[in-house]
């Protein structure tokens, strides 16, 4: 088995074995066992996020190109291309809902119990997607995009200024009236310059929306990470007490038969004291 089938396996693994099944394979590695020691234990929700790609390929695949196509159609605005940026965004929506239903389905499946802060933490890290991490391998829980993800996109020139016409220099043979074929040009630039026009403000629109909802997502981001945090502490606090009880369960047990085996002394020792002073008597 190779390295890479390896790596597969261990991000295979159910989440609460992750840690032994890391340190296992680290050890059985060599050389590459100090790499392997580092890897992360993927949160909740990265977790997740491993499973729906290994074990529902065909709709985790479906978002990828989804959020490729999304991208590519705000390219296109930017750079004064056509685009339909409204389609592309329903459509990345879509197949991100479709992917949540099912990611979820999976964490209950594994008899994990999902919260708020869970569920929102896989949507946005399902937004996310494509990430920078093997798919399948995320070692941590990601947020969602702005206009990063276009970095080095040239937006497209904006519409040349129109110097006076003929018309407006006045005198001359320019001040002849026009044919119809001048008229008909200049109605088919007045529609290009409206075009253009409306292009630059769909653009603009499209960039508040994204940057509007990239912060709205960070925050959410932030909130959920803070949840998470909140309650894998409760959780650490409820094992440790878990813990706490069965050990003062066992000492208590322990005491009790203690002191059974002392009042059973105490009664043989009172039993052959009375014997004793018995034998003395005349």
């Amino acid at each position: 088995m190779g390295k890479a089938t390896e790596l597969d396996e261990l991000f295979r693994q159910p989440l609460a074995e992750f840690t032994s099944a890391r340190n296992a394979l680290a050890k059985a590695a060599g050389k590459d066992g100090a790499e392997i020691r580092a890897l992360s234990k993927p949160p909740l929700a990265a977790w997740a996020v491993n499973q729906l790609y290994w074990r529902d390929r065909d709709r985790y695949e479906a978002l990828i190109e989804a959020a490729g196509e999304m991208r590519r159609t705000h390219k296109s605005v930017i750079e004064g291309k056509r685009g339909d940026l409204r389609a592309a965004s329903r459509e990345h929506e879509i197949a991100v809902e479709a992917a949540l239903k099912a990611t979820l389905s999976l964490l209950k499946d594994s008899g994990t119990p999902v919260t708020a802060a869970t569920r929102q933490a896989v949507l946005n890290t399902l937004r996310a997607l494509p990430a920078d991490e093997a798919p399948g391998r995320l070692t941590r829980a990601l947020s969602p995009g702005g206009f990063e993800m276009l970095a080095g996109v040239t937006p497209g020139a904006p519409p040349k200024r129109e110097g006076k016409t003929p018309r407006d220099s006045g005198g001359g043979a320019a001040s002849r009236p026009k044919g119809k074929a001048d008229q008909k040009a200049e109605q088919e630039a007045a529609k290009t310059r409206a075009r253009r026009a409306a292009a630059e403000r769909a653009v603009r629109d499209a960039d508040q929306r994204a940057r509007h909802a990239e912060f709205e997502a960070a925050r959410a981001a932030r909130d959920a990470t803070k949840a998470a945090r909140r309650l894998e502490a409760a959780r650490t606090a409820l094992d440790d007490a878990k813990t706490e009880f069965e050990t003062s369960q066992r000492e208590a047990h322990k005491a009790e038969r203690a002191r059974e085996a002392a009042e059973r002394r105490s009664r043989d020792a009172q039993t052959a004291l009375e014997t004793a002073r018995a034998s003395q008597l005349p």
